[in-house]
């Protein structure tokens, strides 16, 4: 909106224009009653507008969305609808207004030790009184006579991101319910990706399709004609698969085995077996898997009972885009499901699979799952690049053969497990000068990868991190939300990673460093959020037989 524009809305200014009584009135006649909320919040517009330049033009921030916004949208021009008053429900009874281009304005509070002046406003403002016992045209008068000194005011100087004019962005048509929305909301609306209120829209909008009426033929009929479907067959604890496949053709031989399954009516072939505007289940689920299928995947095929997996093509770190996989299964009569994020997987082994519910998925949730996946695959694998490793272990009491190293057995059969190859271990006394020398001797050593050990505390010998900032290392990570590990250190010297292994390691099998190291090797970026997202999973029971990685810890 141009300055001009502004300065005509200014025009609606209408404080300083109403009498307290005829405030009111129209208190009465715009919120239903006259809500003290509102009546109080007439002289705290007043009083922040009488701090502000003359003819300056400015936004308001509401801290809750009680009462208070009401008063704002009525005495200034400031409401919701266009963008100047916005509400940060914080839950204090506090308006500010402020220059809309420099963010320097006033705050205007309730202050809680000037109410203990005025009963009836302390016991409707604190709920001392239930509702009912509430003087109410006492706590009015009170505001009416009082308000003006029951308030205090603050500068303030509101933040640049909050400053920055809201915008819905472009627009794009949701593919479930066919409504418009701001794109910057995601795939879907926030309707139909679970946001709804309403109980009886869980399909809405052009996906509510009928499930189509099949006409199931009885068992002496269907001979001679070809299944719809894939018919399983399940022994209790020896197998369950496919016994028979779609499109295979009924005979007079198969009848007494499918009585044995319990198939007393079959959907085969028809007139009536393609129903319109439905998709089949291994047509469906066959588009899904190609679409979801990313970098170092492949879809299996065919599908089998209406299945299609999705496999590895190379061992290395699975990847998976969790959010658009929950949104992916918040499509009706749809799913998808997968091994764990950052799981290690082998050559030819099953990631995920996805498949449609019913035998034939409406043509509007086909179309919906589709669009959730054309920004890209949801699944792939990163392969683990066998790095050459320098080892560095601290402590003075190491380097002076007080006490035998156990890290370098340790850090060398764990990276060796992944394929590296460690081409130099330096020991080094606790200092900085020292680690940071043979920081460079391990670069110039040809290291691709460096892990320090130990020298990670809270000590006041441990000063491995600062020897490694004077060896040139950025973006320091200190602390990760696992136990056992919370003092690692990941950081980077050039485009060689660094990793630093508290001392926890040399006790316990499993510990930060395992969940880690192979996403280091994968090149994962990692990052205060990667490490602080570790914490859901991230505490090692210590079993007496560790399954790592094949258990929870790091997933």
């Amino acid at each position: 909106m141009s300055e001009a524009s502004y300065k005509d809305a200014a025009a609606l200014d209408r404080s300083g224009t109403w009498t307290f009584d005829e405030f009111a009135d129209a208190v009465t006649r715009f919120h239903g009653y006259p809500a003290p909320g509102v009546l109080m919040g007439f002289h705290m517009v007043e009083a922040a507008k009488r701090r502000l330049p003359q003819g300056v033009l400015y936004d308001a921030i509401c801290e809750t969305s009680w009462c208070l916004p009401d008063a704002v949208q009525m005495l200034t021009p400031c409401t919701v609808g266009n963008g100047w008053l916005r509400i940060l429900y914080l839950g204090l009874y506090a308006v500010s207004l402020f220059d809309k281009y420099t963010g320097r304005g006033v705050r205007v509070y309730l202050d809680t030790e000037k109410l203990a002046q005025w009963d009836a406003v302390a016991d409707w403002y604190l709920k001392r009184r239930p509702k009912h016992e509430q003087r109410s045209d006492r706590v009015r008068e009170q505001i009416r006579s009082e308000g003006h000194r029951m308030f205090s005011l603050e500068p303030i100087q509101v933040r640049a991101d909050h400053l920055v004019k809201r915008s819905k962005g472009p627009i794009r048509v949701c593919p479930r319910c066919g409504e418009a929305y701001p794109a910057k909301h995601g795939e879907t609306c926030r309707q139909c990706g679970g946001a709804s209120p309403y109980e009886n829209r869980t399909t809405v909008g052009r996906c509510a399709v009928d499930p189509p009426l099949l006409e199931p033929v009885p068992l002496e009929n269907a001979v001679g004609r070809k299944l719809l479907h894939d018919l399983t067959c399940i022994l209790p604890g020896e197998s369950k698969g496919a016994a028979f496949l779609r499109g295979q053709t009924v005979t007079a031989g198969d009848l007494c085995r499918l009585q044995q399954m319990g198939r007393n009516r079959l959907y085969v072939e028809g007139p009536s077996s393609r129903p319109e505007n439905c998709v089949h289940e291994d047509l469906a689920a066959e588009a899904f898997a190609r679409a979801m299928a990313g970098e170092g995947t492949r879809a299996e095929g065919p599908p089998r009972e209406g299945k299609v997996n999705i496999l590895a093509e190379s061992p290395g770190l699975l990847m998976v885009d969790k959010d658009r996989l929950e949104r992916f299964n918040l499509v009706p009569d749809v799913m998808a499901a997968s091994r764990k994020n950052f799981s290690i997987v082998d050559r030819g082994s099953v990631v995920a699979g996805t498949r449609a519910i019913p035998l034939f998925l409406s043509g509007g949730h086909f179309r919906a799952a589709l669009a959730l996946l054309e920004d890209g695959p949801l699944f792939s694998v990163r392969p683990m690049r066998p790095a050459k490793v320098g080892i560095l272990v601290t402590g003075t009491e190491v380097f002076q053969g007080l006490v035998q190293d156990k890290f370098e057995a340790i850090i060398t059969a764990k990276v060796r497990a992944y394929g590296c190859t460690p081409v130099r271990t330096i020991v080094v006394p606790d200092e900085r000068s020292a680690i940071a020398a043979a920081i460079g001797q391990l670069l110039e050593a040809g290291s691709e990868l460096i892990v320090t050990t130990a020298g990670l505390s809270v000590d006041p010998d441990d000063v491995t991190r600062k020897g490694l900032e004077d060896a040139g290392a950025v973006d320091m990570r200190y602390g990760a939300a696992v136990l056992p590990g919370a003092m690692t250190l990941v950081a980077h010297i050039g485009n060689v990673p660094v990793i630093g292994v508290p001392a926890c390691a040399l006790y316990f099998k499993t510990t930060s460093l395992d969940i880690l190291l192979p996403r280091i090797l994968a090149g994962v970026p990692i990052g205060r959020e990667e490490l602080a997202a570790l914490g859901h999973g991230g505490l090692c029971l210590n079993c007496e037989t560790c399954r790592f990685p094949r258990c929870p810890f790091g997933k």
